[in-house]
């Protein structure tokens, strides 16, 4: 059996605590295994682990082409999406005993948060690589490390509770 290019990756209970392990240690608190070979690949497959005190800003992808799915593998997150303001217009909890994916349209505003430690979920969508614009960040919402990105995060987990 080749072990080279082509070869199978297993999602398995190894790999999942081994990127879970991973974002337990970043600094950022969240981790992406990437499966698809380079940035500018035309689709994103990836797995990404995501710790409680990780804050990712909410944001949006203009690319039409750019529709997320998330589908969660171990753990609880929430995904929260909002109006054009900052007023949340949905808020749902995934996890595997229940609603275990979403799809979000491109263009939809969304954060993701995690519930759980130890949570992971696959995560794909249309290549390639690009950083946000600045019109796909949030300017209600306030940027990873930014003052304030730590009680902001606690208003969204407040709506899982």
């Amino acid at each position: 059996m080749s072990s080279g290019p082509g070869a199978p990756v297993f999602m398995d209970a190894a790999l999942l605590d081994a990127v879970s392990a991973a974002a337990g240690a970043s600094p950022r608190r969240r981790k992406n295994h990437n499966f698809h070979p380079r940035d500018n690949a035309v689709c994103h497959r990836l797995l990404n682990a995501l710790e409680p005190d990780s804050y990712v800003p909410p944001h949006r992808h203009l690319d039409a082409e750019k529709d997320e799915t998330f589908v969660v593998l171990r753990g609880r997150i929430g995904v929260v999406c909002f109006d054009h303001t900052g007023r949340v217009s949905a808020a749902r909890v995934l996890e595997p005993a229940a609603a275990v994916g979403v799809t979000l349209p491109a263009g939809t505003w969304h954060t993701l948060v995690a519930l759980e430690a130890g949570t992971v979920v696959l995560e794909a969508k249309a290549g390639p690589f690009v950083p946000l614009t600045p019109d796909e960040r949030a300017r209600w919402a306030p940027a990873e490390g930014e003052a304030g990105a730590g009680a902001f995060l606690e208003g969204l987990r407040a709506l899982f509770r």
